[in-house]
């Protein structure tokens, strides 16, 4: 197995971006990371897109192709593959790309993620995204994503007694962090209250609990870390990469108060690593929900089981505290572009371990961890990265 770095990251500003198509966000991160890198078309050994959602938004299908086609990569008949794992799709797509370049089959590729949500309705993209779960057991019999993450916060509530104040001092944090990145789709603060006082969605999630659905998109370039050098002074090597699966639906899960795919994953990542959780220096967490966040810094071992919540609420996942957590503003405040979110996250830790994250930035970062999943955390997928 030989190592792999980050040499190049693009990213688009998240939100309702109806002036852009898919082709042009793909294009424009696509070229934004091949330029950071150093490299050119010659360079680029393989393509790999993650997109979850183009074929019910946009019925547009084969969208590896298109991206190829519209950054010119097709007229050199460089491979390119789709990569669909619901929400983890971005993800999944850094880690076929990883593997790929640590068994030796390539040296170079481009990784990418896409989507556009908000050009059709609301009930329409939500019912796109409720794809990511049990279609005739779930989706059919009226189960929407919220609700489905109510069960688990309920479940975690009953569990361990999670409140409504930790549940809204996740969404507080991360709205921070997100009014000092100026990239993300919601650039300001929101205190509990604002939180705590949203219209219910889905018993006890309200409103400002749950993440966007956005238009966005964001791309690296990965590379064989033994010839990184000749690109970049700056090269981010991934030491660590899990992933695990888990049932699809809920109701075939022994658990209602935990995603045990995360822990799996992160575990595989640990172990790739030989790093442990006390190791790190910050993480990026798939907070779809808060209570998403709060079971991911469980399952990760970052806290122990029952604590993360009051641990968010003490102000320990917060910029300054002692493992800063969705520094970019998370899925909350950042945005989700479901195929982008993933690589995304890489993006953010890539910038940290450079020292290249502005007013957000966490003195000494060396060691981060990404977490990633799809639907209820059937798919997850954990990468760890560390400054060269």
């Amino acid at each position: 197995m030989r190592d792999v770095s980050i040499i190049g990251v693009g990213i688009t500003k998240f939100g309702e971006l109806w002036d852009k198509s898919l082709r042009e966000l793909g294009l424009e991160t696509g070229l934004a990371a091949i330029n950071d890198a150093g490299i050119t078309s010659n360079d680029i050994d393989a393509l790999y897109i993650g997109n979850m959602a183009a074929g019910s938004t946009l019925q547009q299908e084969h969208v590896s192709a298109l991206i190829a086609d519209y950054c010119g990569l097709a007229n050199q008949n460089i491979p390119a593959t789709r990569v669909e794992a619901a929400s983890a799709s971005g993800g999944l797509a850094i880690r076929q790309a990883y593997m790929a370049i640590a068994g030796g089959f390539i040296d170079i590729a481009v990784v990418g993620g896409a989507e556009k949500m908000t050009d059709v309705s609301d009930s329409e993209s939500s019912y796109t995204v409720s794809m990511g779960s049990d279609e005739q057991w779930e989706a059919k019999a009226g189960a929407t994503f919220t609700s489905l993450h109510a069960i688990i916060a309920q479940n975690h509530m009953l569990e361990y007694g999670t409140t409504r104040e930790q549940l809204s001092s996740v969404a507080a944090k991360n709205h921070y962090h997100a009014s000092l990145n100026p990239m993300a789709q919601f650039p300001f603060a929101l205190d509990l209250s604002a939180v705590s006082k949203s219209g219910m969605v889905s018993t006890p999630l309200r409103m400002l609990d749950c993440a966007p659905n956005s238009d966005g998109a964001a791309a690296v370039v990965l590379c064989a870390s033994d010839k990184a050098n000749k690109f970049t002074d700056k090269p981010i090597k991934i030491i660590g990469s899990g992933q695990a699966s888990d049932t699809l639906s809920l109701h075939h899960r022994k658990y209602l108060h935990r995603l045990p795919a995360i822990n799996i994953a992160a575990k595989k990542a640990f172990e790739d690593s030989n790093k442990s959780p006390e190791d790190l220096d910050l993480i990026e967490v798939h907070d779809n929900f808060t209570i998403s966040e709060i079971i991911a810094l469980e399952e990760i071992g970052i806290f122990k089981r029952g604590e993360a919540a009051q641990k968010s609420l003490e102000g320990e996942t917060k910029l300054g505290g002692t493992i800063p957590t969705n520094t970019s503003g998370g899925l909350k405040a950042r945005g989700h572009a479901p195929g982008a979110t993933g690589i995304a996250q890489i993006i953010e830790l890539v910038k940290q371990l450079r020292g290249e994250a502005g007013e957000r930035q966490v003195k000494g970062a060396k060691l981060a961890l990404a977490e990633n999943h799809g639907g209820t955390a059937a798919t997850a997928v954990v990468h760890i990265l560390e400054a060269e």
